[in-house]
């Protein structure tokens, strides 16, 4: 897997708003049935080799897991006890799937309640149960999503590799719809004020990412974005000449934006970017990180 697609936001729009929400609706699942975790890392999906899954979800004395596969175009679900059911991924409401994975989950003696508003969804938040306005699935456009998904992962497994201290695993949240690594500095982070439970505990401590987004209405492209340490001037040079830096409303981040699916940094240049996601709600505050980043940690 070495050719990056091009993915234009306008080609696939329409499904991308589609698979957003199926993706909440099995990423509510996990987050209702699993213990919290640090910083939420309990919530979010990973990349397989066909596509994204939960990882396991305890529930009683059993386990079970869900797996978007995008090469077979189905929702898997399995439990321990040996069940599987697929359910297909073709044109269909955000309601017809609610209905049908929580009618299978029943089927397999597995109960769980979620709340079905969907998060972080910049138009059109209509509740996941009740959404008959979103139904469109191209096949070719999801198939080229989860490859820069795949391609994408394996860069920032790299560049996860070249730090030893404490970072995230490279998981893919459905609330913002987009692939992140963040790594930690070790000290905790001021605190905020005003901000709810959830962001607490997200930005407890010092942190800086890098991400792949595919876009949204807020900006009609696909985006590698990073974020230096505060008060450090970082020069990356792009890999592709369709890639542009572009500053966001905050003044510290970067996005890397192309008409064409661009290779993000490689390794070496991507440990000196890293960044929360400038677009991700709620954005981390120049506050958030002291002054100084420990780099001693880092390998690159």
């Amino acid at each position: 897997m070495s050719d990056w697609p091009a993915l234009p936001l306008e080609q696939w729009w329409d499904t991308q708003r589609t698979l957003h929400r199926w993706t909440q609706i099995a990423g509510k699942i996990r987050l209702a049935l699993t213990p919290t975790i640090n910083h939420w890392w309990n919530v979010p999906l990973y990349v397989t080799a066909r596509g994204l899954t939960t990882a396991e979800i305890p529930y009683g004395d059993r386990c079970f897991d869900m797996e978007f596969d995008f090469v077979a175009h189905v929702l898997r679900i399995r439990t321990s006890d040996g069940a599987q059911r697929d359910l297909p991924l073709e044109p269909r409401s955000v309601a017809d799937m609610y209905r049908e994975i929580f009618s299978v989950l029943r089927s397999l003696r597995i109960e769980c309640a979620i709340w079905p508003m969907p998060v972080e969804i910049a138009e059109d938040p209509i509740p996941l149960d009740r959404d008959e306005q979103h139904r469109a699935y191209d096949r070719e456009a999801v198939e080229r999503f989860w490859r820069i998904l795949a391609l994408t992962h394996a860069v920032f497994t790299k560049f996860r590799a070249r730090f030893i201290g404490k970072c995230s695993p490279v998981h893919f949240f459905w609330g913002s719809f987009d692939l992140a690594v963040t790594r930690f500095s070790g000290r905790p982070a001021p605190a905020r004020e005003g901000a709810d439970s959830i962001t607490r505990e997200a930005y407890s401590h010092e942190v800086s990412s890098v991400g792949f987004w595919p876009g949204d209405s807020r900006l009609n492209l696909p985006a590698f974005y990073a974020m230096p340490p505060p008060n450090r001037r970082v020069s990356v040079p792009l890999r592709s000449p369709r890639a542009r830096p572009t500053i966001t409303r905050s003044s510290a981040a970067t996005i890397f934006t192309t008409t064409k699916s661009a290779l993000p940094p490689t390794p070496k240049r991507c440990s000196s970017i890293s960044a929360r996601a400038p677009m991700k709600p709620p954005p981390m505050p120049a506050a958030g990180i002291a002054p100084r980043w420990r780099e001693g940690v880092d390998h690159a």
